[in-house]
């Protein structure tokens, strides 16, 4: 995988202030429901003000489904810019595996999450108004790839949202709405499961499967 120039001093500030506000509203909503949790409730716990929390989300259920406007644009650029002798689904790997290289180490966190969510099923719905969104982005990016789009180009003008009616393609629909389910699917076998494996390995057994053509796999 080509190596992203490492974020400056600012963009991990900001990281570390959106994960702290994140892990405040799960916690806080994981021992007290999220009905119950408020915004300044949560930056207290994260140790910043109402006015801050608001500099990152638009709204105090934003931070329970752990919301990031920006992954579905770190996912186009991510396929973009893959080096071109990889296919429309390795790219797509490759991308997602970068985004979710943290993973291990937010463990807990996410296990919260799942618990959060399956509480409430408006954050549920919530959490699968975002995802569809970043699908969406996803799939541009694959059928702005297959049609042309040089590796490392960016194509700036073409990132975002490109909305549901977006003439994509069957293949870029397909694929992005088969990784999304993949990476869900990763995610629940990891934190279920037991298994000593981390997440990597599983991640790459469940894009290897897709590769394979969802063969049954000898027993």
């Amino acid at each position: 995988m080509p190596q992203n120039p490492a974020p400056g001093l600012r963009e991990r500030k900001k990281t570390a202030t959106r994960l702290a506000l994140v892990e405040a509203a799960v916690r806080l909503a994981a021992e007290h429901g999220a009905e119950n949790v408020t915004v300044e409730a949560i930056s207290q716990a994260a140790g910043v003000s109402p006015r801050t929390f608001f500099n990152y989300f638009d709204c105090r259920d934003d931070a329970f489904v752990m919301a990031d406007p920006e992954v579905g644009r770190r996912l186009q650029r991510a396929v973009l810019d893959a080096p071109a002798e990889l296919s429309p689904l390795e790219a797509v790997r490759d991308a997602l595996e970068a985004e979710l290289a943290d993973m291990e180490r937010h463990h807990e966190l996410w296990r919260l999450r799942a618990r959060v969510l399956h509480r409430s099923p408006h954050l549920l719905a919530s959490s699968l108004g975002t995802h569809m969104a970043d699908e969406r982005m996803l799939a541009s990016a694959v059928a702005l790839r297959m049609g042309g789009t040089p590796p490392g180009s960016g194509a700036e003008d073409a990132l975002g949202d490109p909305g549901p009616d977006a003439p994509l393609g069957l293949y870029p629909r397909l694929l992005a709405g088969t990784a999304a389910i993949a990476v869900r699917v990763a995610i629940q076998y990891w934190s279920a499961s037991g298994e000593p494996d981390t997440f990597r390995d599983i991640f790459r057994r469940v894009f290897a499967q897709l590769a394979a053509g969802l063969d049954a796999p000898a027993s």
